[in-house]
């Protein structure tokens, strides 16, 4: 079979109906993908009008970054930093772009365009850009409320609805290492108590012909139990006391991140954080975000609007005598409305037992009625279900048991004395089945047929 060179113009002739059609291909102009050296002008990659364009514009322009140099003194000795202005701007923007991992944004400073034009192609390295956000979390918080001026300041501040609402979020923390200082004490002495207990059947072994491997996991698991232990005892040691929550009740530690908290959430228990943030209804701007350590959702609402009240600091107050805070279900207690009358403050928060009230009273309506008279098979079954057909019977402490014949005879007069007593009654009240009648004390109820027993 010849060899088809790209580029090459070929007909095909095609038979149909005894027709020849002659077909041509088009033909298009190849297209590259390999890597290559281009001359890239890394400013014009910010396109105006985009986030990264406004970031970088005022980053540069707009906010003081002063504070982050007093951490900085390498002005005679050491080697040179990367600039806060420029990790800011990559960490911001890759936080829009949703990667908050130190090790994503090192690969996206390396690969992507954007980033490249943002870091200047510098390409810090990811310990660099996580020692930056760990250790600069209160610096990076005032830029926060630099950039809420500038929103103000350009008029995109309402100041007229704020709704707050929260998510509970998972922290890097195991929720198996949670639990009070009585409840890590009792591990610790378990932990200690089967090292002693190894090592005693240790030693008895040694005494023994035993494989080399064998003993050699053993003290490994002895070596792990004790270390277990003494770890326990370290962090007892360093946290001399227990949480205590809102009301001053003991809430749970965590071994590996104590600021954390077990929750319960749609999808099960978690250990995590409840975050908070407050937008403001014009143009939906977050003028405040928080993070806390509790389940409870009541707790956190006073918090955050004394956080936006100071939002600004020296400037004018976000929440005005006009302003309206909202909010859902899960923030309503009586302790939140005091504490929100004496700030004089308009809220409207949905009432956590407004539900039950109107279940409730429903369910009383729904027993108010009364029922259909038993006219009707089906309306008979009803009532038969609802009400017992027969009297509760009371026995006393001398009585004797009757025998079976004489229950049989007094059955039967009963039955004939219900039949005679329904034949006088109207024919709209009378049940249609009127054989095996039961008399009550309130209705006549038709009782069912005794089946026979299997066998018989």
């Amino acid at each position: 079979m010849p060899t088809i060179v790209p580029g090459t113009k070929i007909n095909i002739k095609v038979e149909v109906e005894d027709d020849i059609l002659e077909m041509q291909m088009a033909r298009y102009k190849p297209i590259d993908t390999s890597p290559r050296f281009l001359a890239v002008d890394l400013q014009r990659q910010l396109l105006p009008g985009t986030f990264e364009h406004a970031l970088n514009h005022l980053i540069d322009f707009e906010l003081d970054l002063s504070s982050f140099d007093a951490r900085f003194k390498n002005d005679e000795t050491g080697a040179a930093a990367y600039p806060p202005a420029m990790l800011l701007k990559v960490v911001l923007f890759a936080y829009s772009q949703g990667i908050v991992s130190s090790r994503g944004i090192e690969r996206v400073c390396r690969d992507h365009v954007t980033f490249i034009a943002l870091s200047g192609d510098t390409q810090p390295h990811f310990t660099t850009i996580a020692g930056f956000v760990s250790n600069l979390a209160d610096d990076i918080a005032r830029v926060f409320t630099q950039i809420l001026y500038l929103c103000d300041r350009r008029g995109l501040i309402g100041r007229e609805m704020f709704a707050i609402d929260g998510v509970k979020l998972p922290s890097n923390a195991s929720k198996q290492k949670s639990g009070t200082r009585a409840d890590f004490k009792h591990q610790a002495a378990k932990l200690e108590a089967a090292a002693r207990v190894m090592l005693e059947r240790h030693r008895e072994e040694d005494q023994k012909p035993v494989e080399a491997d064998l003993r050699q996991k053993e003290a490994q698991r002895i070596t792990r139990l004790q270390t277990d232990a003494a770890r326990l005892r370290q962090w007892l040691a360093a946290h001399p006391e227990d949480r205590k929550g809102s009301k001053g009740a003991i809430r749970k530690s965590n071994r590996t991140d104590n600021e954390s908290a077990k929750m319960a959430t749609s999808k099960g228990v978690i250990q995590g954080y409840t975050g908070v943030a407050a937008v403001d209804a014009k143009h939906q701007i977050i003028v405040d975000a928080q993070a806390h350590g509790t389940g409870s959702e009541q707790e956190l609402l006073v918090p955050v609007i004394k956080a936006i009240q100071n939002a600004l600091a020296d400037e004018q107050a976000l929440i005005t005598p006009t302003s309206l805070i909202t909010a859902d279900a899960g923030y309503h207690s009586e302790a939140n409305l005091k504490q929100l009358a004496q700030l004089d403050v308009d809220a409207l928060i949905a009432d956590n037992g407004m539900r039950n009230a109107i279940r409730v009273s429903r369910i009383r309506t729904s027993t108010s009625r009364l029922p259909t008279p038993c006219t009707t098979n089906q309306a008979t079954r009803k009532q038969r279900n609802r009400q017992p057909s027969i009297a509760p019977k009371t026995f006393s402490t001398t009585q004797t048991r009757i025998p079976a014949s004489a229950r049989r005879a007094r059955r039967f007069t009963a039955t004939a004395a219900t039949a005679s007593s329904m034949d006088s009654q109207p024919s709209s009240f009378r049940p249609r089945n009127r054989t095996a009648c039961r008399a009550n004390n309130e209705t006549n109820v038709c009782a069912p047929r005794k089946r026979p027993r299997p066998g018989k």
